[in-house]
């Protein structure tokens, strides 16, 4: 077998847990190389917590995880996909540690020596704070409430299942002394949201930040990864969450270096209209981008505004005041902020007054924290992008006007002087210290947090007229994309980043691809959906509130038939509780209401769930021509648009999952479930041939050409050829298509030459081709040039 490309042609997903270890990926590996993908794509594969079912909460990086089968169970795995010409991709997670001190050897380390541990500059702690002690939020109640459940057993400190390092000489002292003598403090769970002195993931506490910034860690967490790389056991990388680090670009710039330059992409969330940052030495991004834009084409804009109607009519009084996407996001940023990340916050605050007290510049001086506080709060909720990477940068992401509507936020005008400081600060006016690059990094990495809570997981949960509008990297402001829109980021795509990730479905989508593209059809018919809704909704058990039920009634539209109706009906729940969890308005992870998510799961079981649901499920049934042409375009545009391709385990064939840990069930391979080759699954396959038959039409030096249908119907076919010997022709709104009178006289002219369908031997055309024949059989066609 030839070895795997550099650059790969398309990429292959796989989530390792123990219940799918390498050994099982190496059985499918000749399933996987028919597909005609290159690389496998595999979670994270270093030593993390024992029975993690996503690897992301590494305890050693130094080792390759024991449960998945061990560092010699990967070199398996990697021979045995050389041996059927496959490469492998690996996720690398350099942003964080578990905090689980009887499994992190590093951080056990620390949490016994202190800061003079020479591991000590590993994870980002802020010493000064807590009395020098690390705050551990592991106790179940106060700590005398808990004190009796803390046992000494010799030279450790246990606690129910944790267990922490006692300080040399100290484990005879009395438990108040022996707490006190500590480099930590174990204290209550619910401390973690103000008083952290440590950097987390996001808002978990159970993940600590890692200082890869500092050239000697990144050298120790990532010499096994390079070792990997370079004996030829994987061939590239993917970088989670970059955008938590202290310097992303740095750090790119470092991991470029030491792999020799490999394939690398970033899981870099790009907001609508932000670019990748030109000087980050990777490939591109994961491919959230991709999928926003892949989605839009098959979202009817009119459609939306009336469905997005509806839904305020419907879920009023109890959706986010009046279900506007902006405010939504706004509000939901000043609660996590407030909330979830009040650590941060005041970590963030403790750096600018420290700064302004400190500081020459008399400008700075006099600067209560309050205040302080105050302007970092309102320019942070007023970012639109997930951070700043330089002063530069800053000045087009916390703009003038952004700080003119903070400045309003101060009642006595003399103390809005304080935005213009935090400002200034972010731009560079006041110099490039160490101070105040501390200050610039911590404003970044929490922006980024903030972005990630406020958005991902709190507003998608929140404001929900079309739940498929609401996947990471998504506008669900602004969702459809017309084909004009989508060309040009693709000519942009294959201009600037043309070996960039592209992706449909995720180990983190909220919903799979297939799901949402059932969802889509709902801007086709919004009043239909609205009817249907408000006939199934009569009688139905008491309804929580109006914004849920409009979810559930959507999610089990979008889930369809699920094989046994009891684990259908478990999966709803299920993620019906995690959606008004992470919606955070009446209940939460932290404050659970139980008389209300039991009325959510009541309500599932006799409404959605129920037979009132069938007439939902008669709804998506009748739309099923509608939906099948939405999940082929889907799949046929993804696959031959610009970038790599990437597909989830089993998104070759019919894939509807919801978010995790839906979305992360071990994959079968070599079962059919039932239905033999699938529809999708022969469009998949055409479409990973040609790439692997064709690799430079699709590759880093194609080219892209938009094609434009003529016709009454010509906005329905979205068209485009790849370095013109390929042409991908998809139906987009095909129920508006069939309302309006189909494809009528509508027709696409094709390049020069002649055209050979991919799928349907024997089918032929040249010139300009007549939709309604071009799509007589399928909603979606491939064509490739005949030799003249």
């Amino acid at each position: 077998m030839p070895p795997a490309p550099a650059v790969p042609t398309a990429t292959y997903r796989l989530q390792l847990q123990p219940d799918f270890p390498f050994s099982a990926a190496t059985t499918a590996v000749p399933h996987l190389a028919a597909l005609n993908i290159s690389h496998l794509h595999l979670s994270p594969v270093l030593e993390a917590v024992p029975g993690s079912r996503h690897g992301y909460d590494v305890v050693d990086p130094t080792r390759v995880r024991e449960e998945l089968g061990g560092e010699e169970g990967l070199r398996e795995l990697s021979r045995t996909a050389r041996d059927h010409g496959l490469g492998l991709i690996l996720d690398i997670v350099p942003n964080h540690m578990a905090m689980s001190p009887r499994h992190n050897p590093a951080l056990w380390e620390v949490l016994r020596d202190g800061p003079s541990s020479p591991r000590a500059r590993w994870f980002d702690i802020d010493w000064e704070a807590q009395g020098g002690q690390v705050l551990l939020p592991v106790l179940g109640g106060p700590l005398g409430e808990e004190a009796d459940r803390l046992k000494v057993d010799g030279d450790v400190l246990r606690y129910h299942d944790h267990a922490f390092p006692l300080r040399e000489g100290t484990a005879g002292l009395p438990l108040p002394r022996l707490l006190d003598a500590q480099w930590y403090r174990p204290v209550w769970w619910r401390l973690a949201r103000t008083e952290l002195n440590y950097r987390r993931f996001f808002s978990i506490s159970e993940l600590i930040g890692v200082r890869v910034e500092d050239p000697e860690v990144f050298a120790a967490t990532h010499a096994k990864i390079l070792e990997l790389l370079h004996e030829g056991v994987v061939d590239g990388l993917r970088v989670d969450h970059p955008d938590g680090l202290a310097d992303p670009g740095g750090y790119l710039r470092r991991l470029h270096e030491a792999t020799g330059g490999r394939w690398t992409v970033v899981e870099k969330i790009l907001a609508d209209g932000e670019g990748l940052p030109a000087s980050w030495p990777v490939a591109g991004t994961t491919g959230y981008d991709a999928l926003r834009h892949v989605d839009g084409l098959f979202m009817d804009p009119a459609g939306f505004e009336e469905l997005l109607d509806r839904y305020r009519a419907f879920a009023a009084p109890q959706t986010d005041r009046g279900g506007d996407w902006d405010a939504t996001v706004r509000r939901a940023a000043y609660k996590v902020l407030t909330h979830e990340l009040a650590a941060e916050s005041d970590r963030l605050t403790r750096v600018a007054a420290r700064l302004c007290a400190t500081s020459p510049e008399t400008a700075l001086r006099d600067r209560a924290p309050w205040a302080l506080r105050t302007a970092l709060t309102e320019l942070l909720v007023r970012l639109e992008v997930y951070r700043p990477y330089s002063p530069e940068d800053a000045a087009t992401v916390v703009t003038e006007e952004a700080a003119a509507e903070a400045r309003r936020a101060f009642a006595v005008p003399e103390e809005a002087g304080a935005v213009d400081v935090v400002r200034d600060l972010l731009l560079g006016r006041y110099g490039d210290g160490p101070a105040q690059a501390e200050f610039r990094t911590r404003f970044a990495q929490t922006a980024s947090a903030l972005r990630a809570k406020s958005v991902e997981d709190t507003a998608f949960y929140r404001y929900v007229p079309l739940l498929s509008a609401t996947e990471v990297g998504g506008e669900p402001g602004d969702p459809a994309v017309g084909p004009d829109r989508f060309h040009a980021y693709c000519a942009r795509v294959q201009r600037d980043w043309p070996a960039t990730g592209t992706v449909l479905s995720t180990h983190d989508a909220k919903r799979s691809a297939d799901v949402r593209a059932a969802l889509h059809v709902l801007t086709e018919c919004p009043g239909r959906w609205a009817d249907v809704l408000a006939e199934a909704s009569r009688g139905v058990e008491p309804v929580p509130d109006g914004q849920l039920a409009w979810a559930a009634w959507q999610t089990v539209f979008g889930l369809g038939p699920a094989g046994d109706e009891r684990a259908r009906e478990e999966r709803v729940r299920e993620a019906l509780l995690k959606h008004v969890r992470e919606a955070g308005l009446f209940t939460s992870w932290t404050e659970q209401e139980p008389p209300y998510e039991e009325a959510v799961a009541r309500f599932v079981a006799a409404g959605p769930c129920g037979v009132p649901g069938r007439k939902v499920a008669e709804l998506r049934e009748a739309l099923e021509p509608h939906i099948r042409a939405n999940v082929l375009g889907a799949a046929l545009v993804h696959l031959t648009m610009p970038g790599v391709p990437d597909l989830y385990q089993g998104t070759e064939r019919e894939y509807r999952a919801l978010v995790d840990p839906d979305n992360r069930t071990p994959p079968r391979f070599g079962e059919d479930g039932g239905g033999g080759r699938s529809e999708k699954e022969a469009v998949t396959r055409a479409a990973l041939a040609l790439r692997a038959r064709r690799p430079e039409v699709f590759g880093t030096s194609a080219s892209y050409e938009p094609l434009a249908a003529v016709g009454p119907a010509a906005d329905h076919c979205l068209a485009f050829a790849r370095s013109s010997e390929v042409v991908t022709a998809v139906t987009r709104l095909s129920l508006r298509l069939a309302e309006s009178g189909g494809w009528r006289d509508t027709r696409l002219p094709l390049p020069r030459g002649r055209w050979a369908d991919v799928r349907e031997p024997g089918r032929e055309f040249e010139r300009e081709v007549r939709a309604a024949e071009l799509f007589a059989a399928s909603p979606v066609v491939l064509l490739e040039r005949l030799p003249e």
